[in-house]
C-alpha cells in the first residue's frame, strides 16, 4: 500500500480534477488510515419500528461501538431518551428483520442478571463498557471476538433494549415490552 503524506497531499489535491482514476491511494495524516478507522466505528439509531414485531413507543436511543485497532476489544456506549423500565440490553446475532439469540450483555453491568423491573424513566447514558471475547455468550461463547466483529460489520447483529413495568401482563405498551422495545441493526 502506498501512503501519501501531507505535503504531497496538498500538491496532489491542487492538481486533481474530477476525472476518475484507475486506483485510489489512501491519504495518511498523522499515521492514521481514515478508511480503517471508519470501518472500526458503528453507530446505530434505536427505534420501536425496528423491533420484531414493531413497537409503538416514544423511546429512542443510540448505540456506539468502537473496535480497537488490534481487534481484541469493542468499546460501547448506549444512550437513550424517553424510555421507561429498561431492565436489559444486549447484542443479538441475526439478520435484519429477524430475532436471534443473545451474544453479548450490555446492560446491566450485573449481567447475566437482569436489572430491576419497573425502574422508571431513563434519559442519557444507560450503559458503557468494553467487550472482549470473555463477554461472549450463547452461540458465540468460547469464540474469538472477531466472530462478533464480523457479524457487526456484515449486518448480522443488532442491539436492543428490553423493558418491563413489573406488573402482570406483557406487551401492554411503552415501558412494558420484555421481548424488546427499541432496536437497531449494527452495520
Amino acid at each position: 500500500m502506498r501512503y501519501l503524506y501531507l505535503p504531497m497531499a496538498f500538491a496532489a489535491f491542487a492538481a486533481c480534477d474530477n476525472t476518475p482514476t484507475e486506483y485510489a491511494t489512501p491519504v495518511v495524516v498523522s499515521g492514521i488510515n481514515a478508511k480503517t478507522d471508519a470501518q472500526r466505528n458503528h453507530t446505530t439509531q434505536l427505534r420501536g419500528e425496528e423491533e420484531v414485531p414493531p413497537r409503538e413507543t416514544p423511546a429512542v436511543g443510540n448505540a456506539v461501538f468502537h473496535i480497537s485497532k488490534d481487534g481484541n476489544s469493542v468499546d460501547y456506549r448506549v444512550i437513550v431518551a424517553n424510555i421507561e423500565n429498561v431492565f436489559m440490553s444486549h447484542i443479538h446475532m441475526q439478520a435484519p428483520g429477524q430475532n436471534g439469540p443473545i451474544v453479548v450483555w450490555l446492560y446491566p453491568s450485573t449481567a447475566p442478571v437482569p436489572g430491576p423491573l419497573g425502574a422508571g424513566r431513563t434519559d442519557g447514558v444507560l450503559a458503557e463498557g468494553t467487550i472482549t471475547a470473555a463477554n461472549l455468550v450463547g452461540p458465540l461463547a468460547g469464540h474469538p471476538l472477531s466472530d462478533l466483529v464480523d457479524a457487526m460489520s456484515t449486518g448480522r447483529a443488532y442491539v436492543n433494549l428490553h423493558t418491563n413495568d413489573g406488573v402482570d401482563g406483557v406487551d401492554t405498551g411503552a415501558g412494558d415490552f420484555p421481548g424488546g422495545e427499541i432496536r437497531a441493526d449494527i452495520s
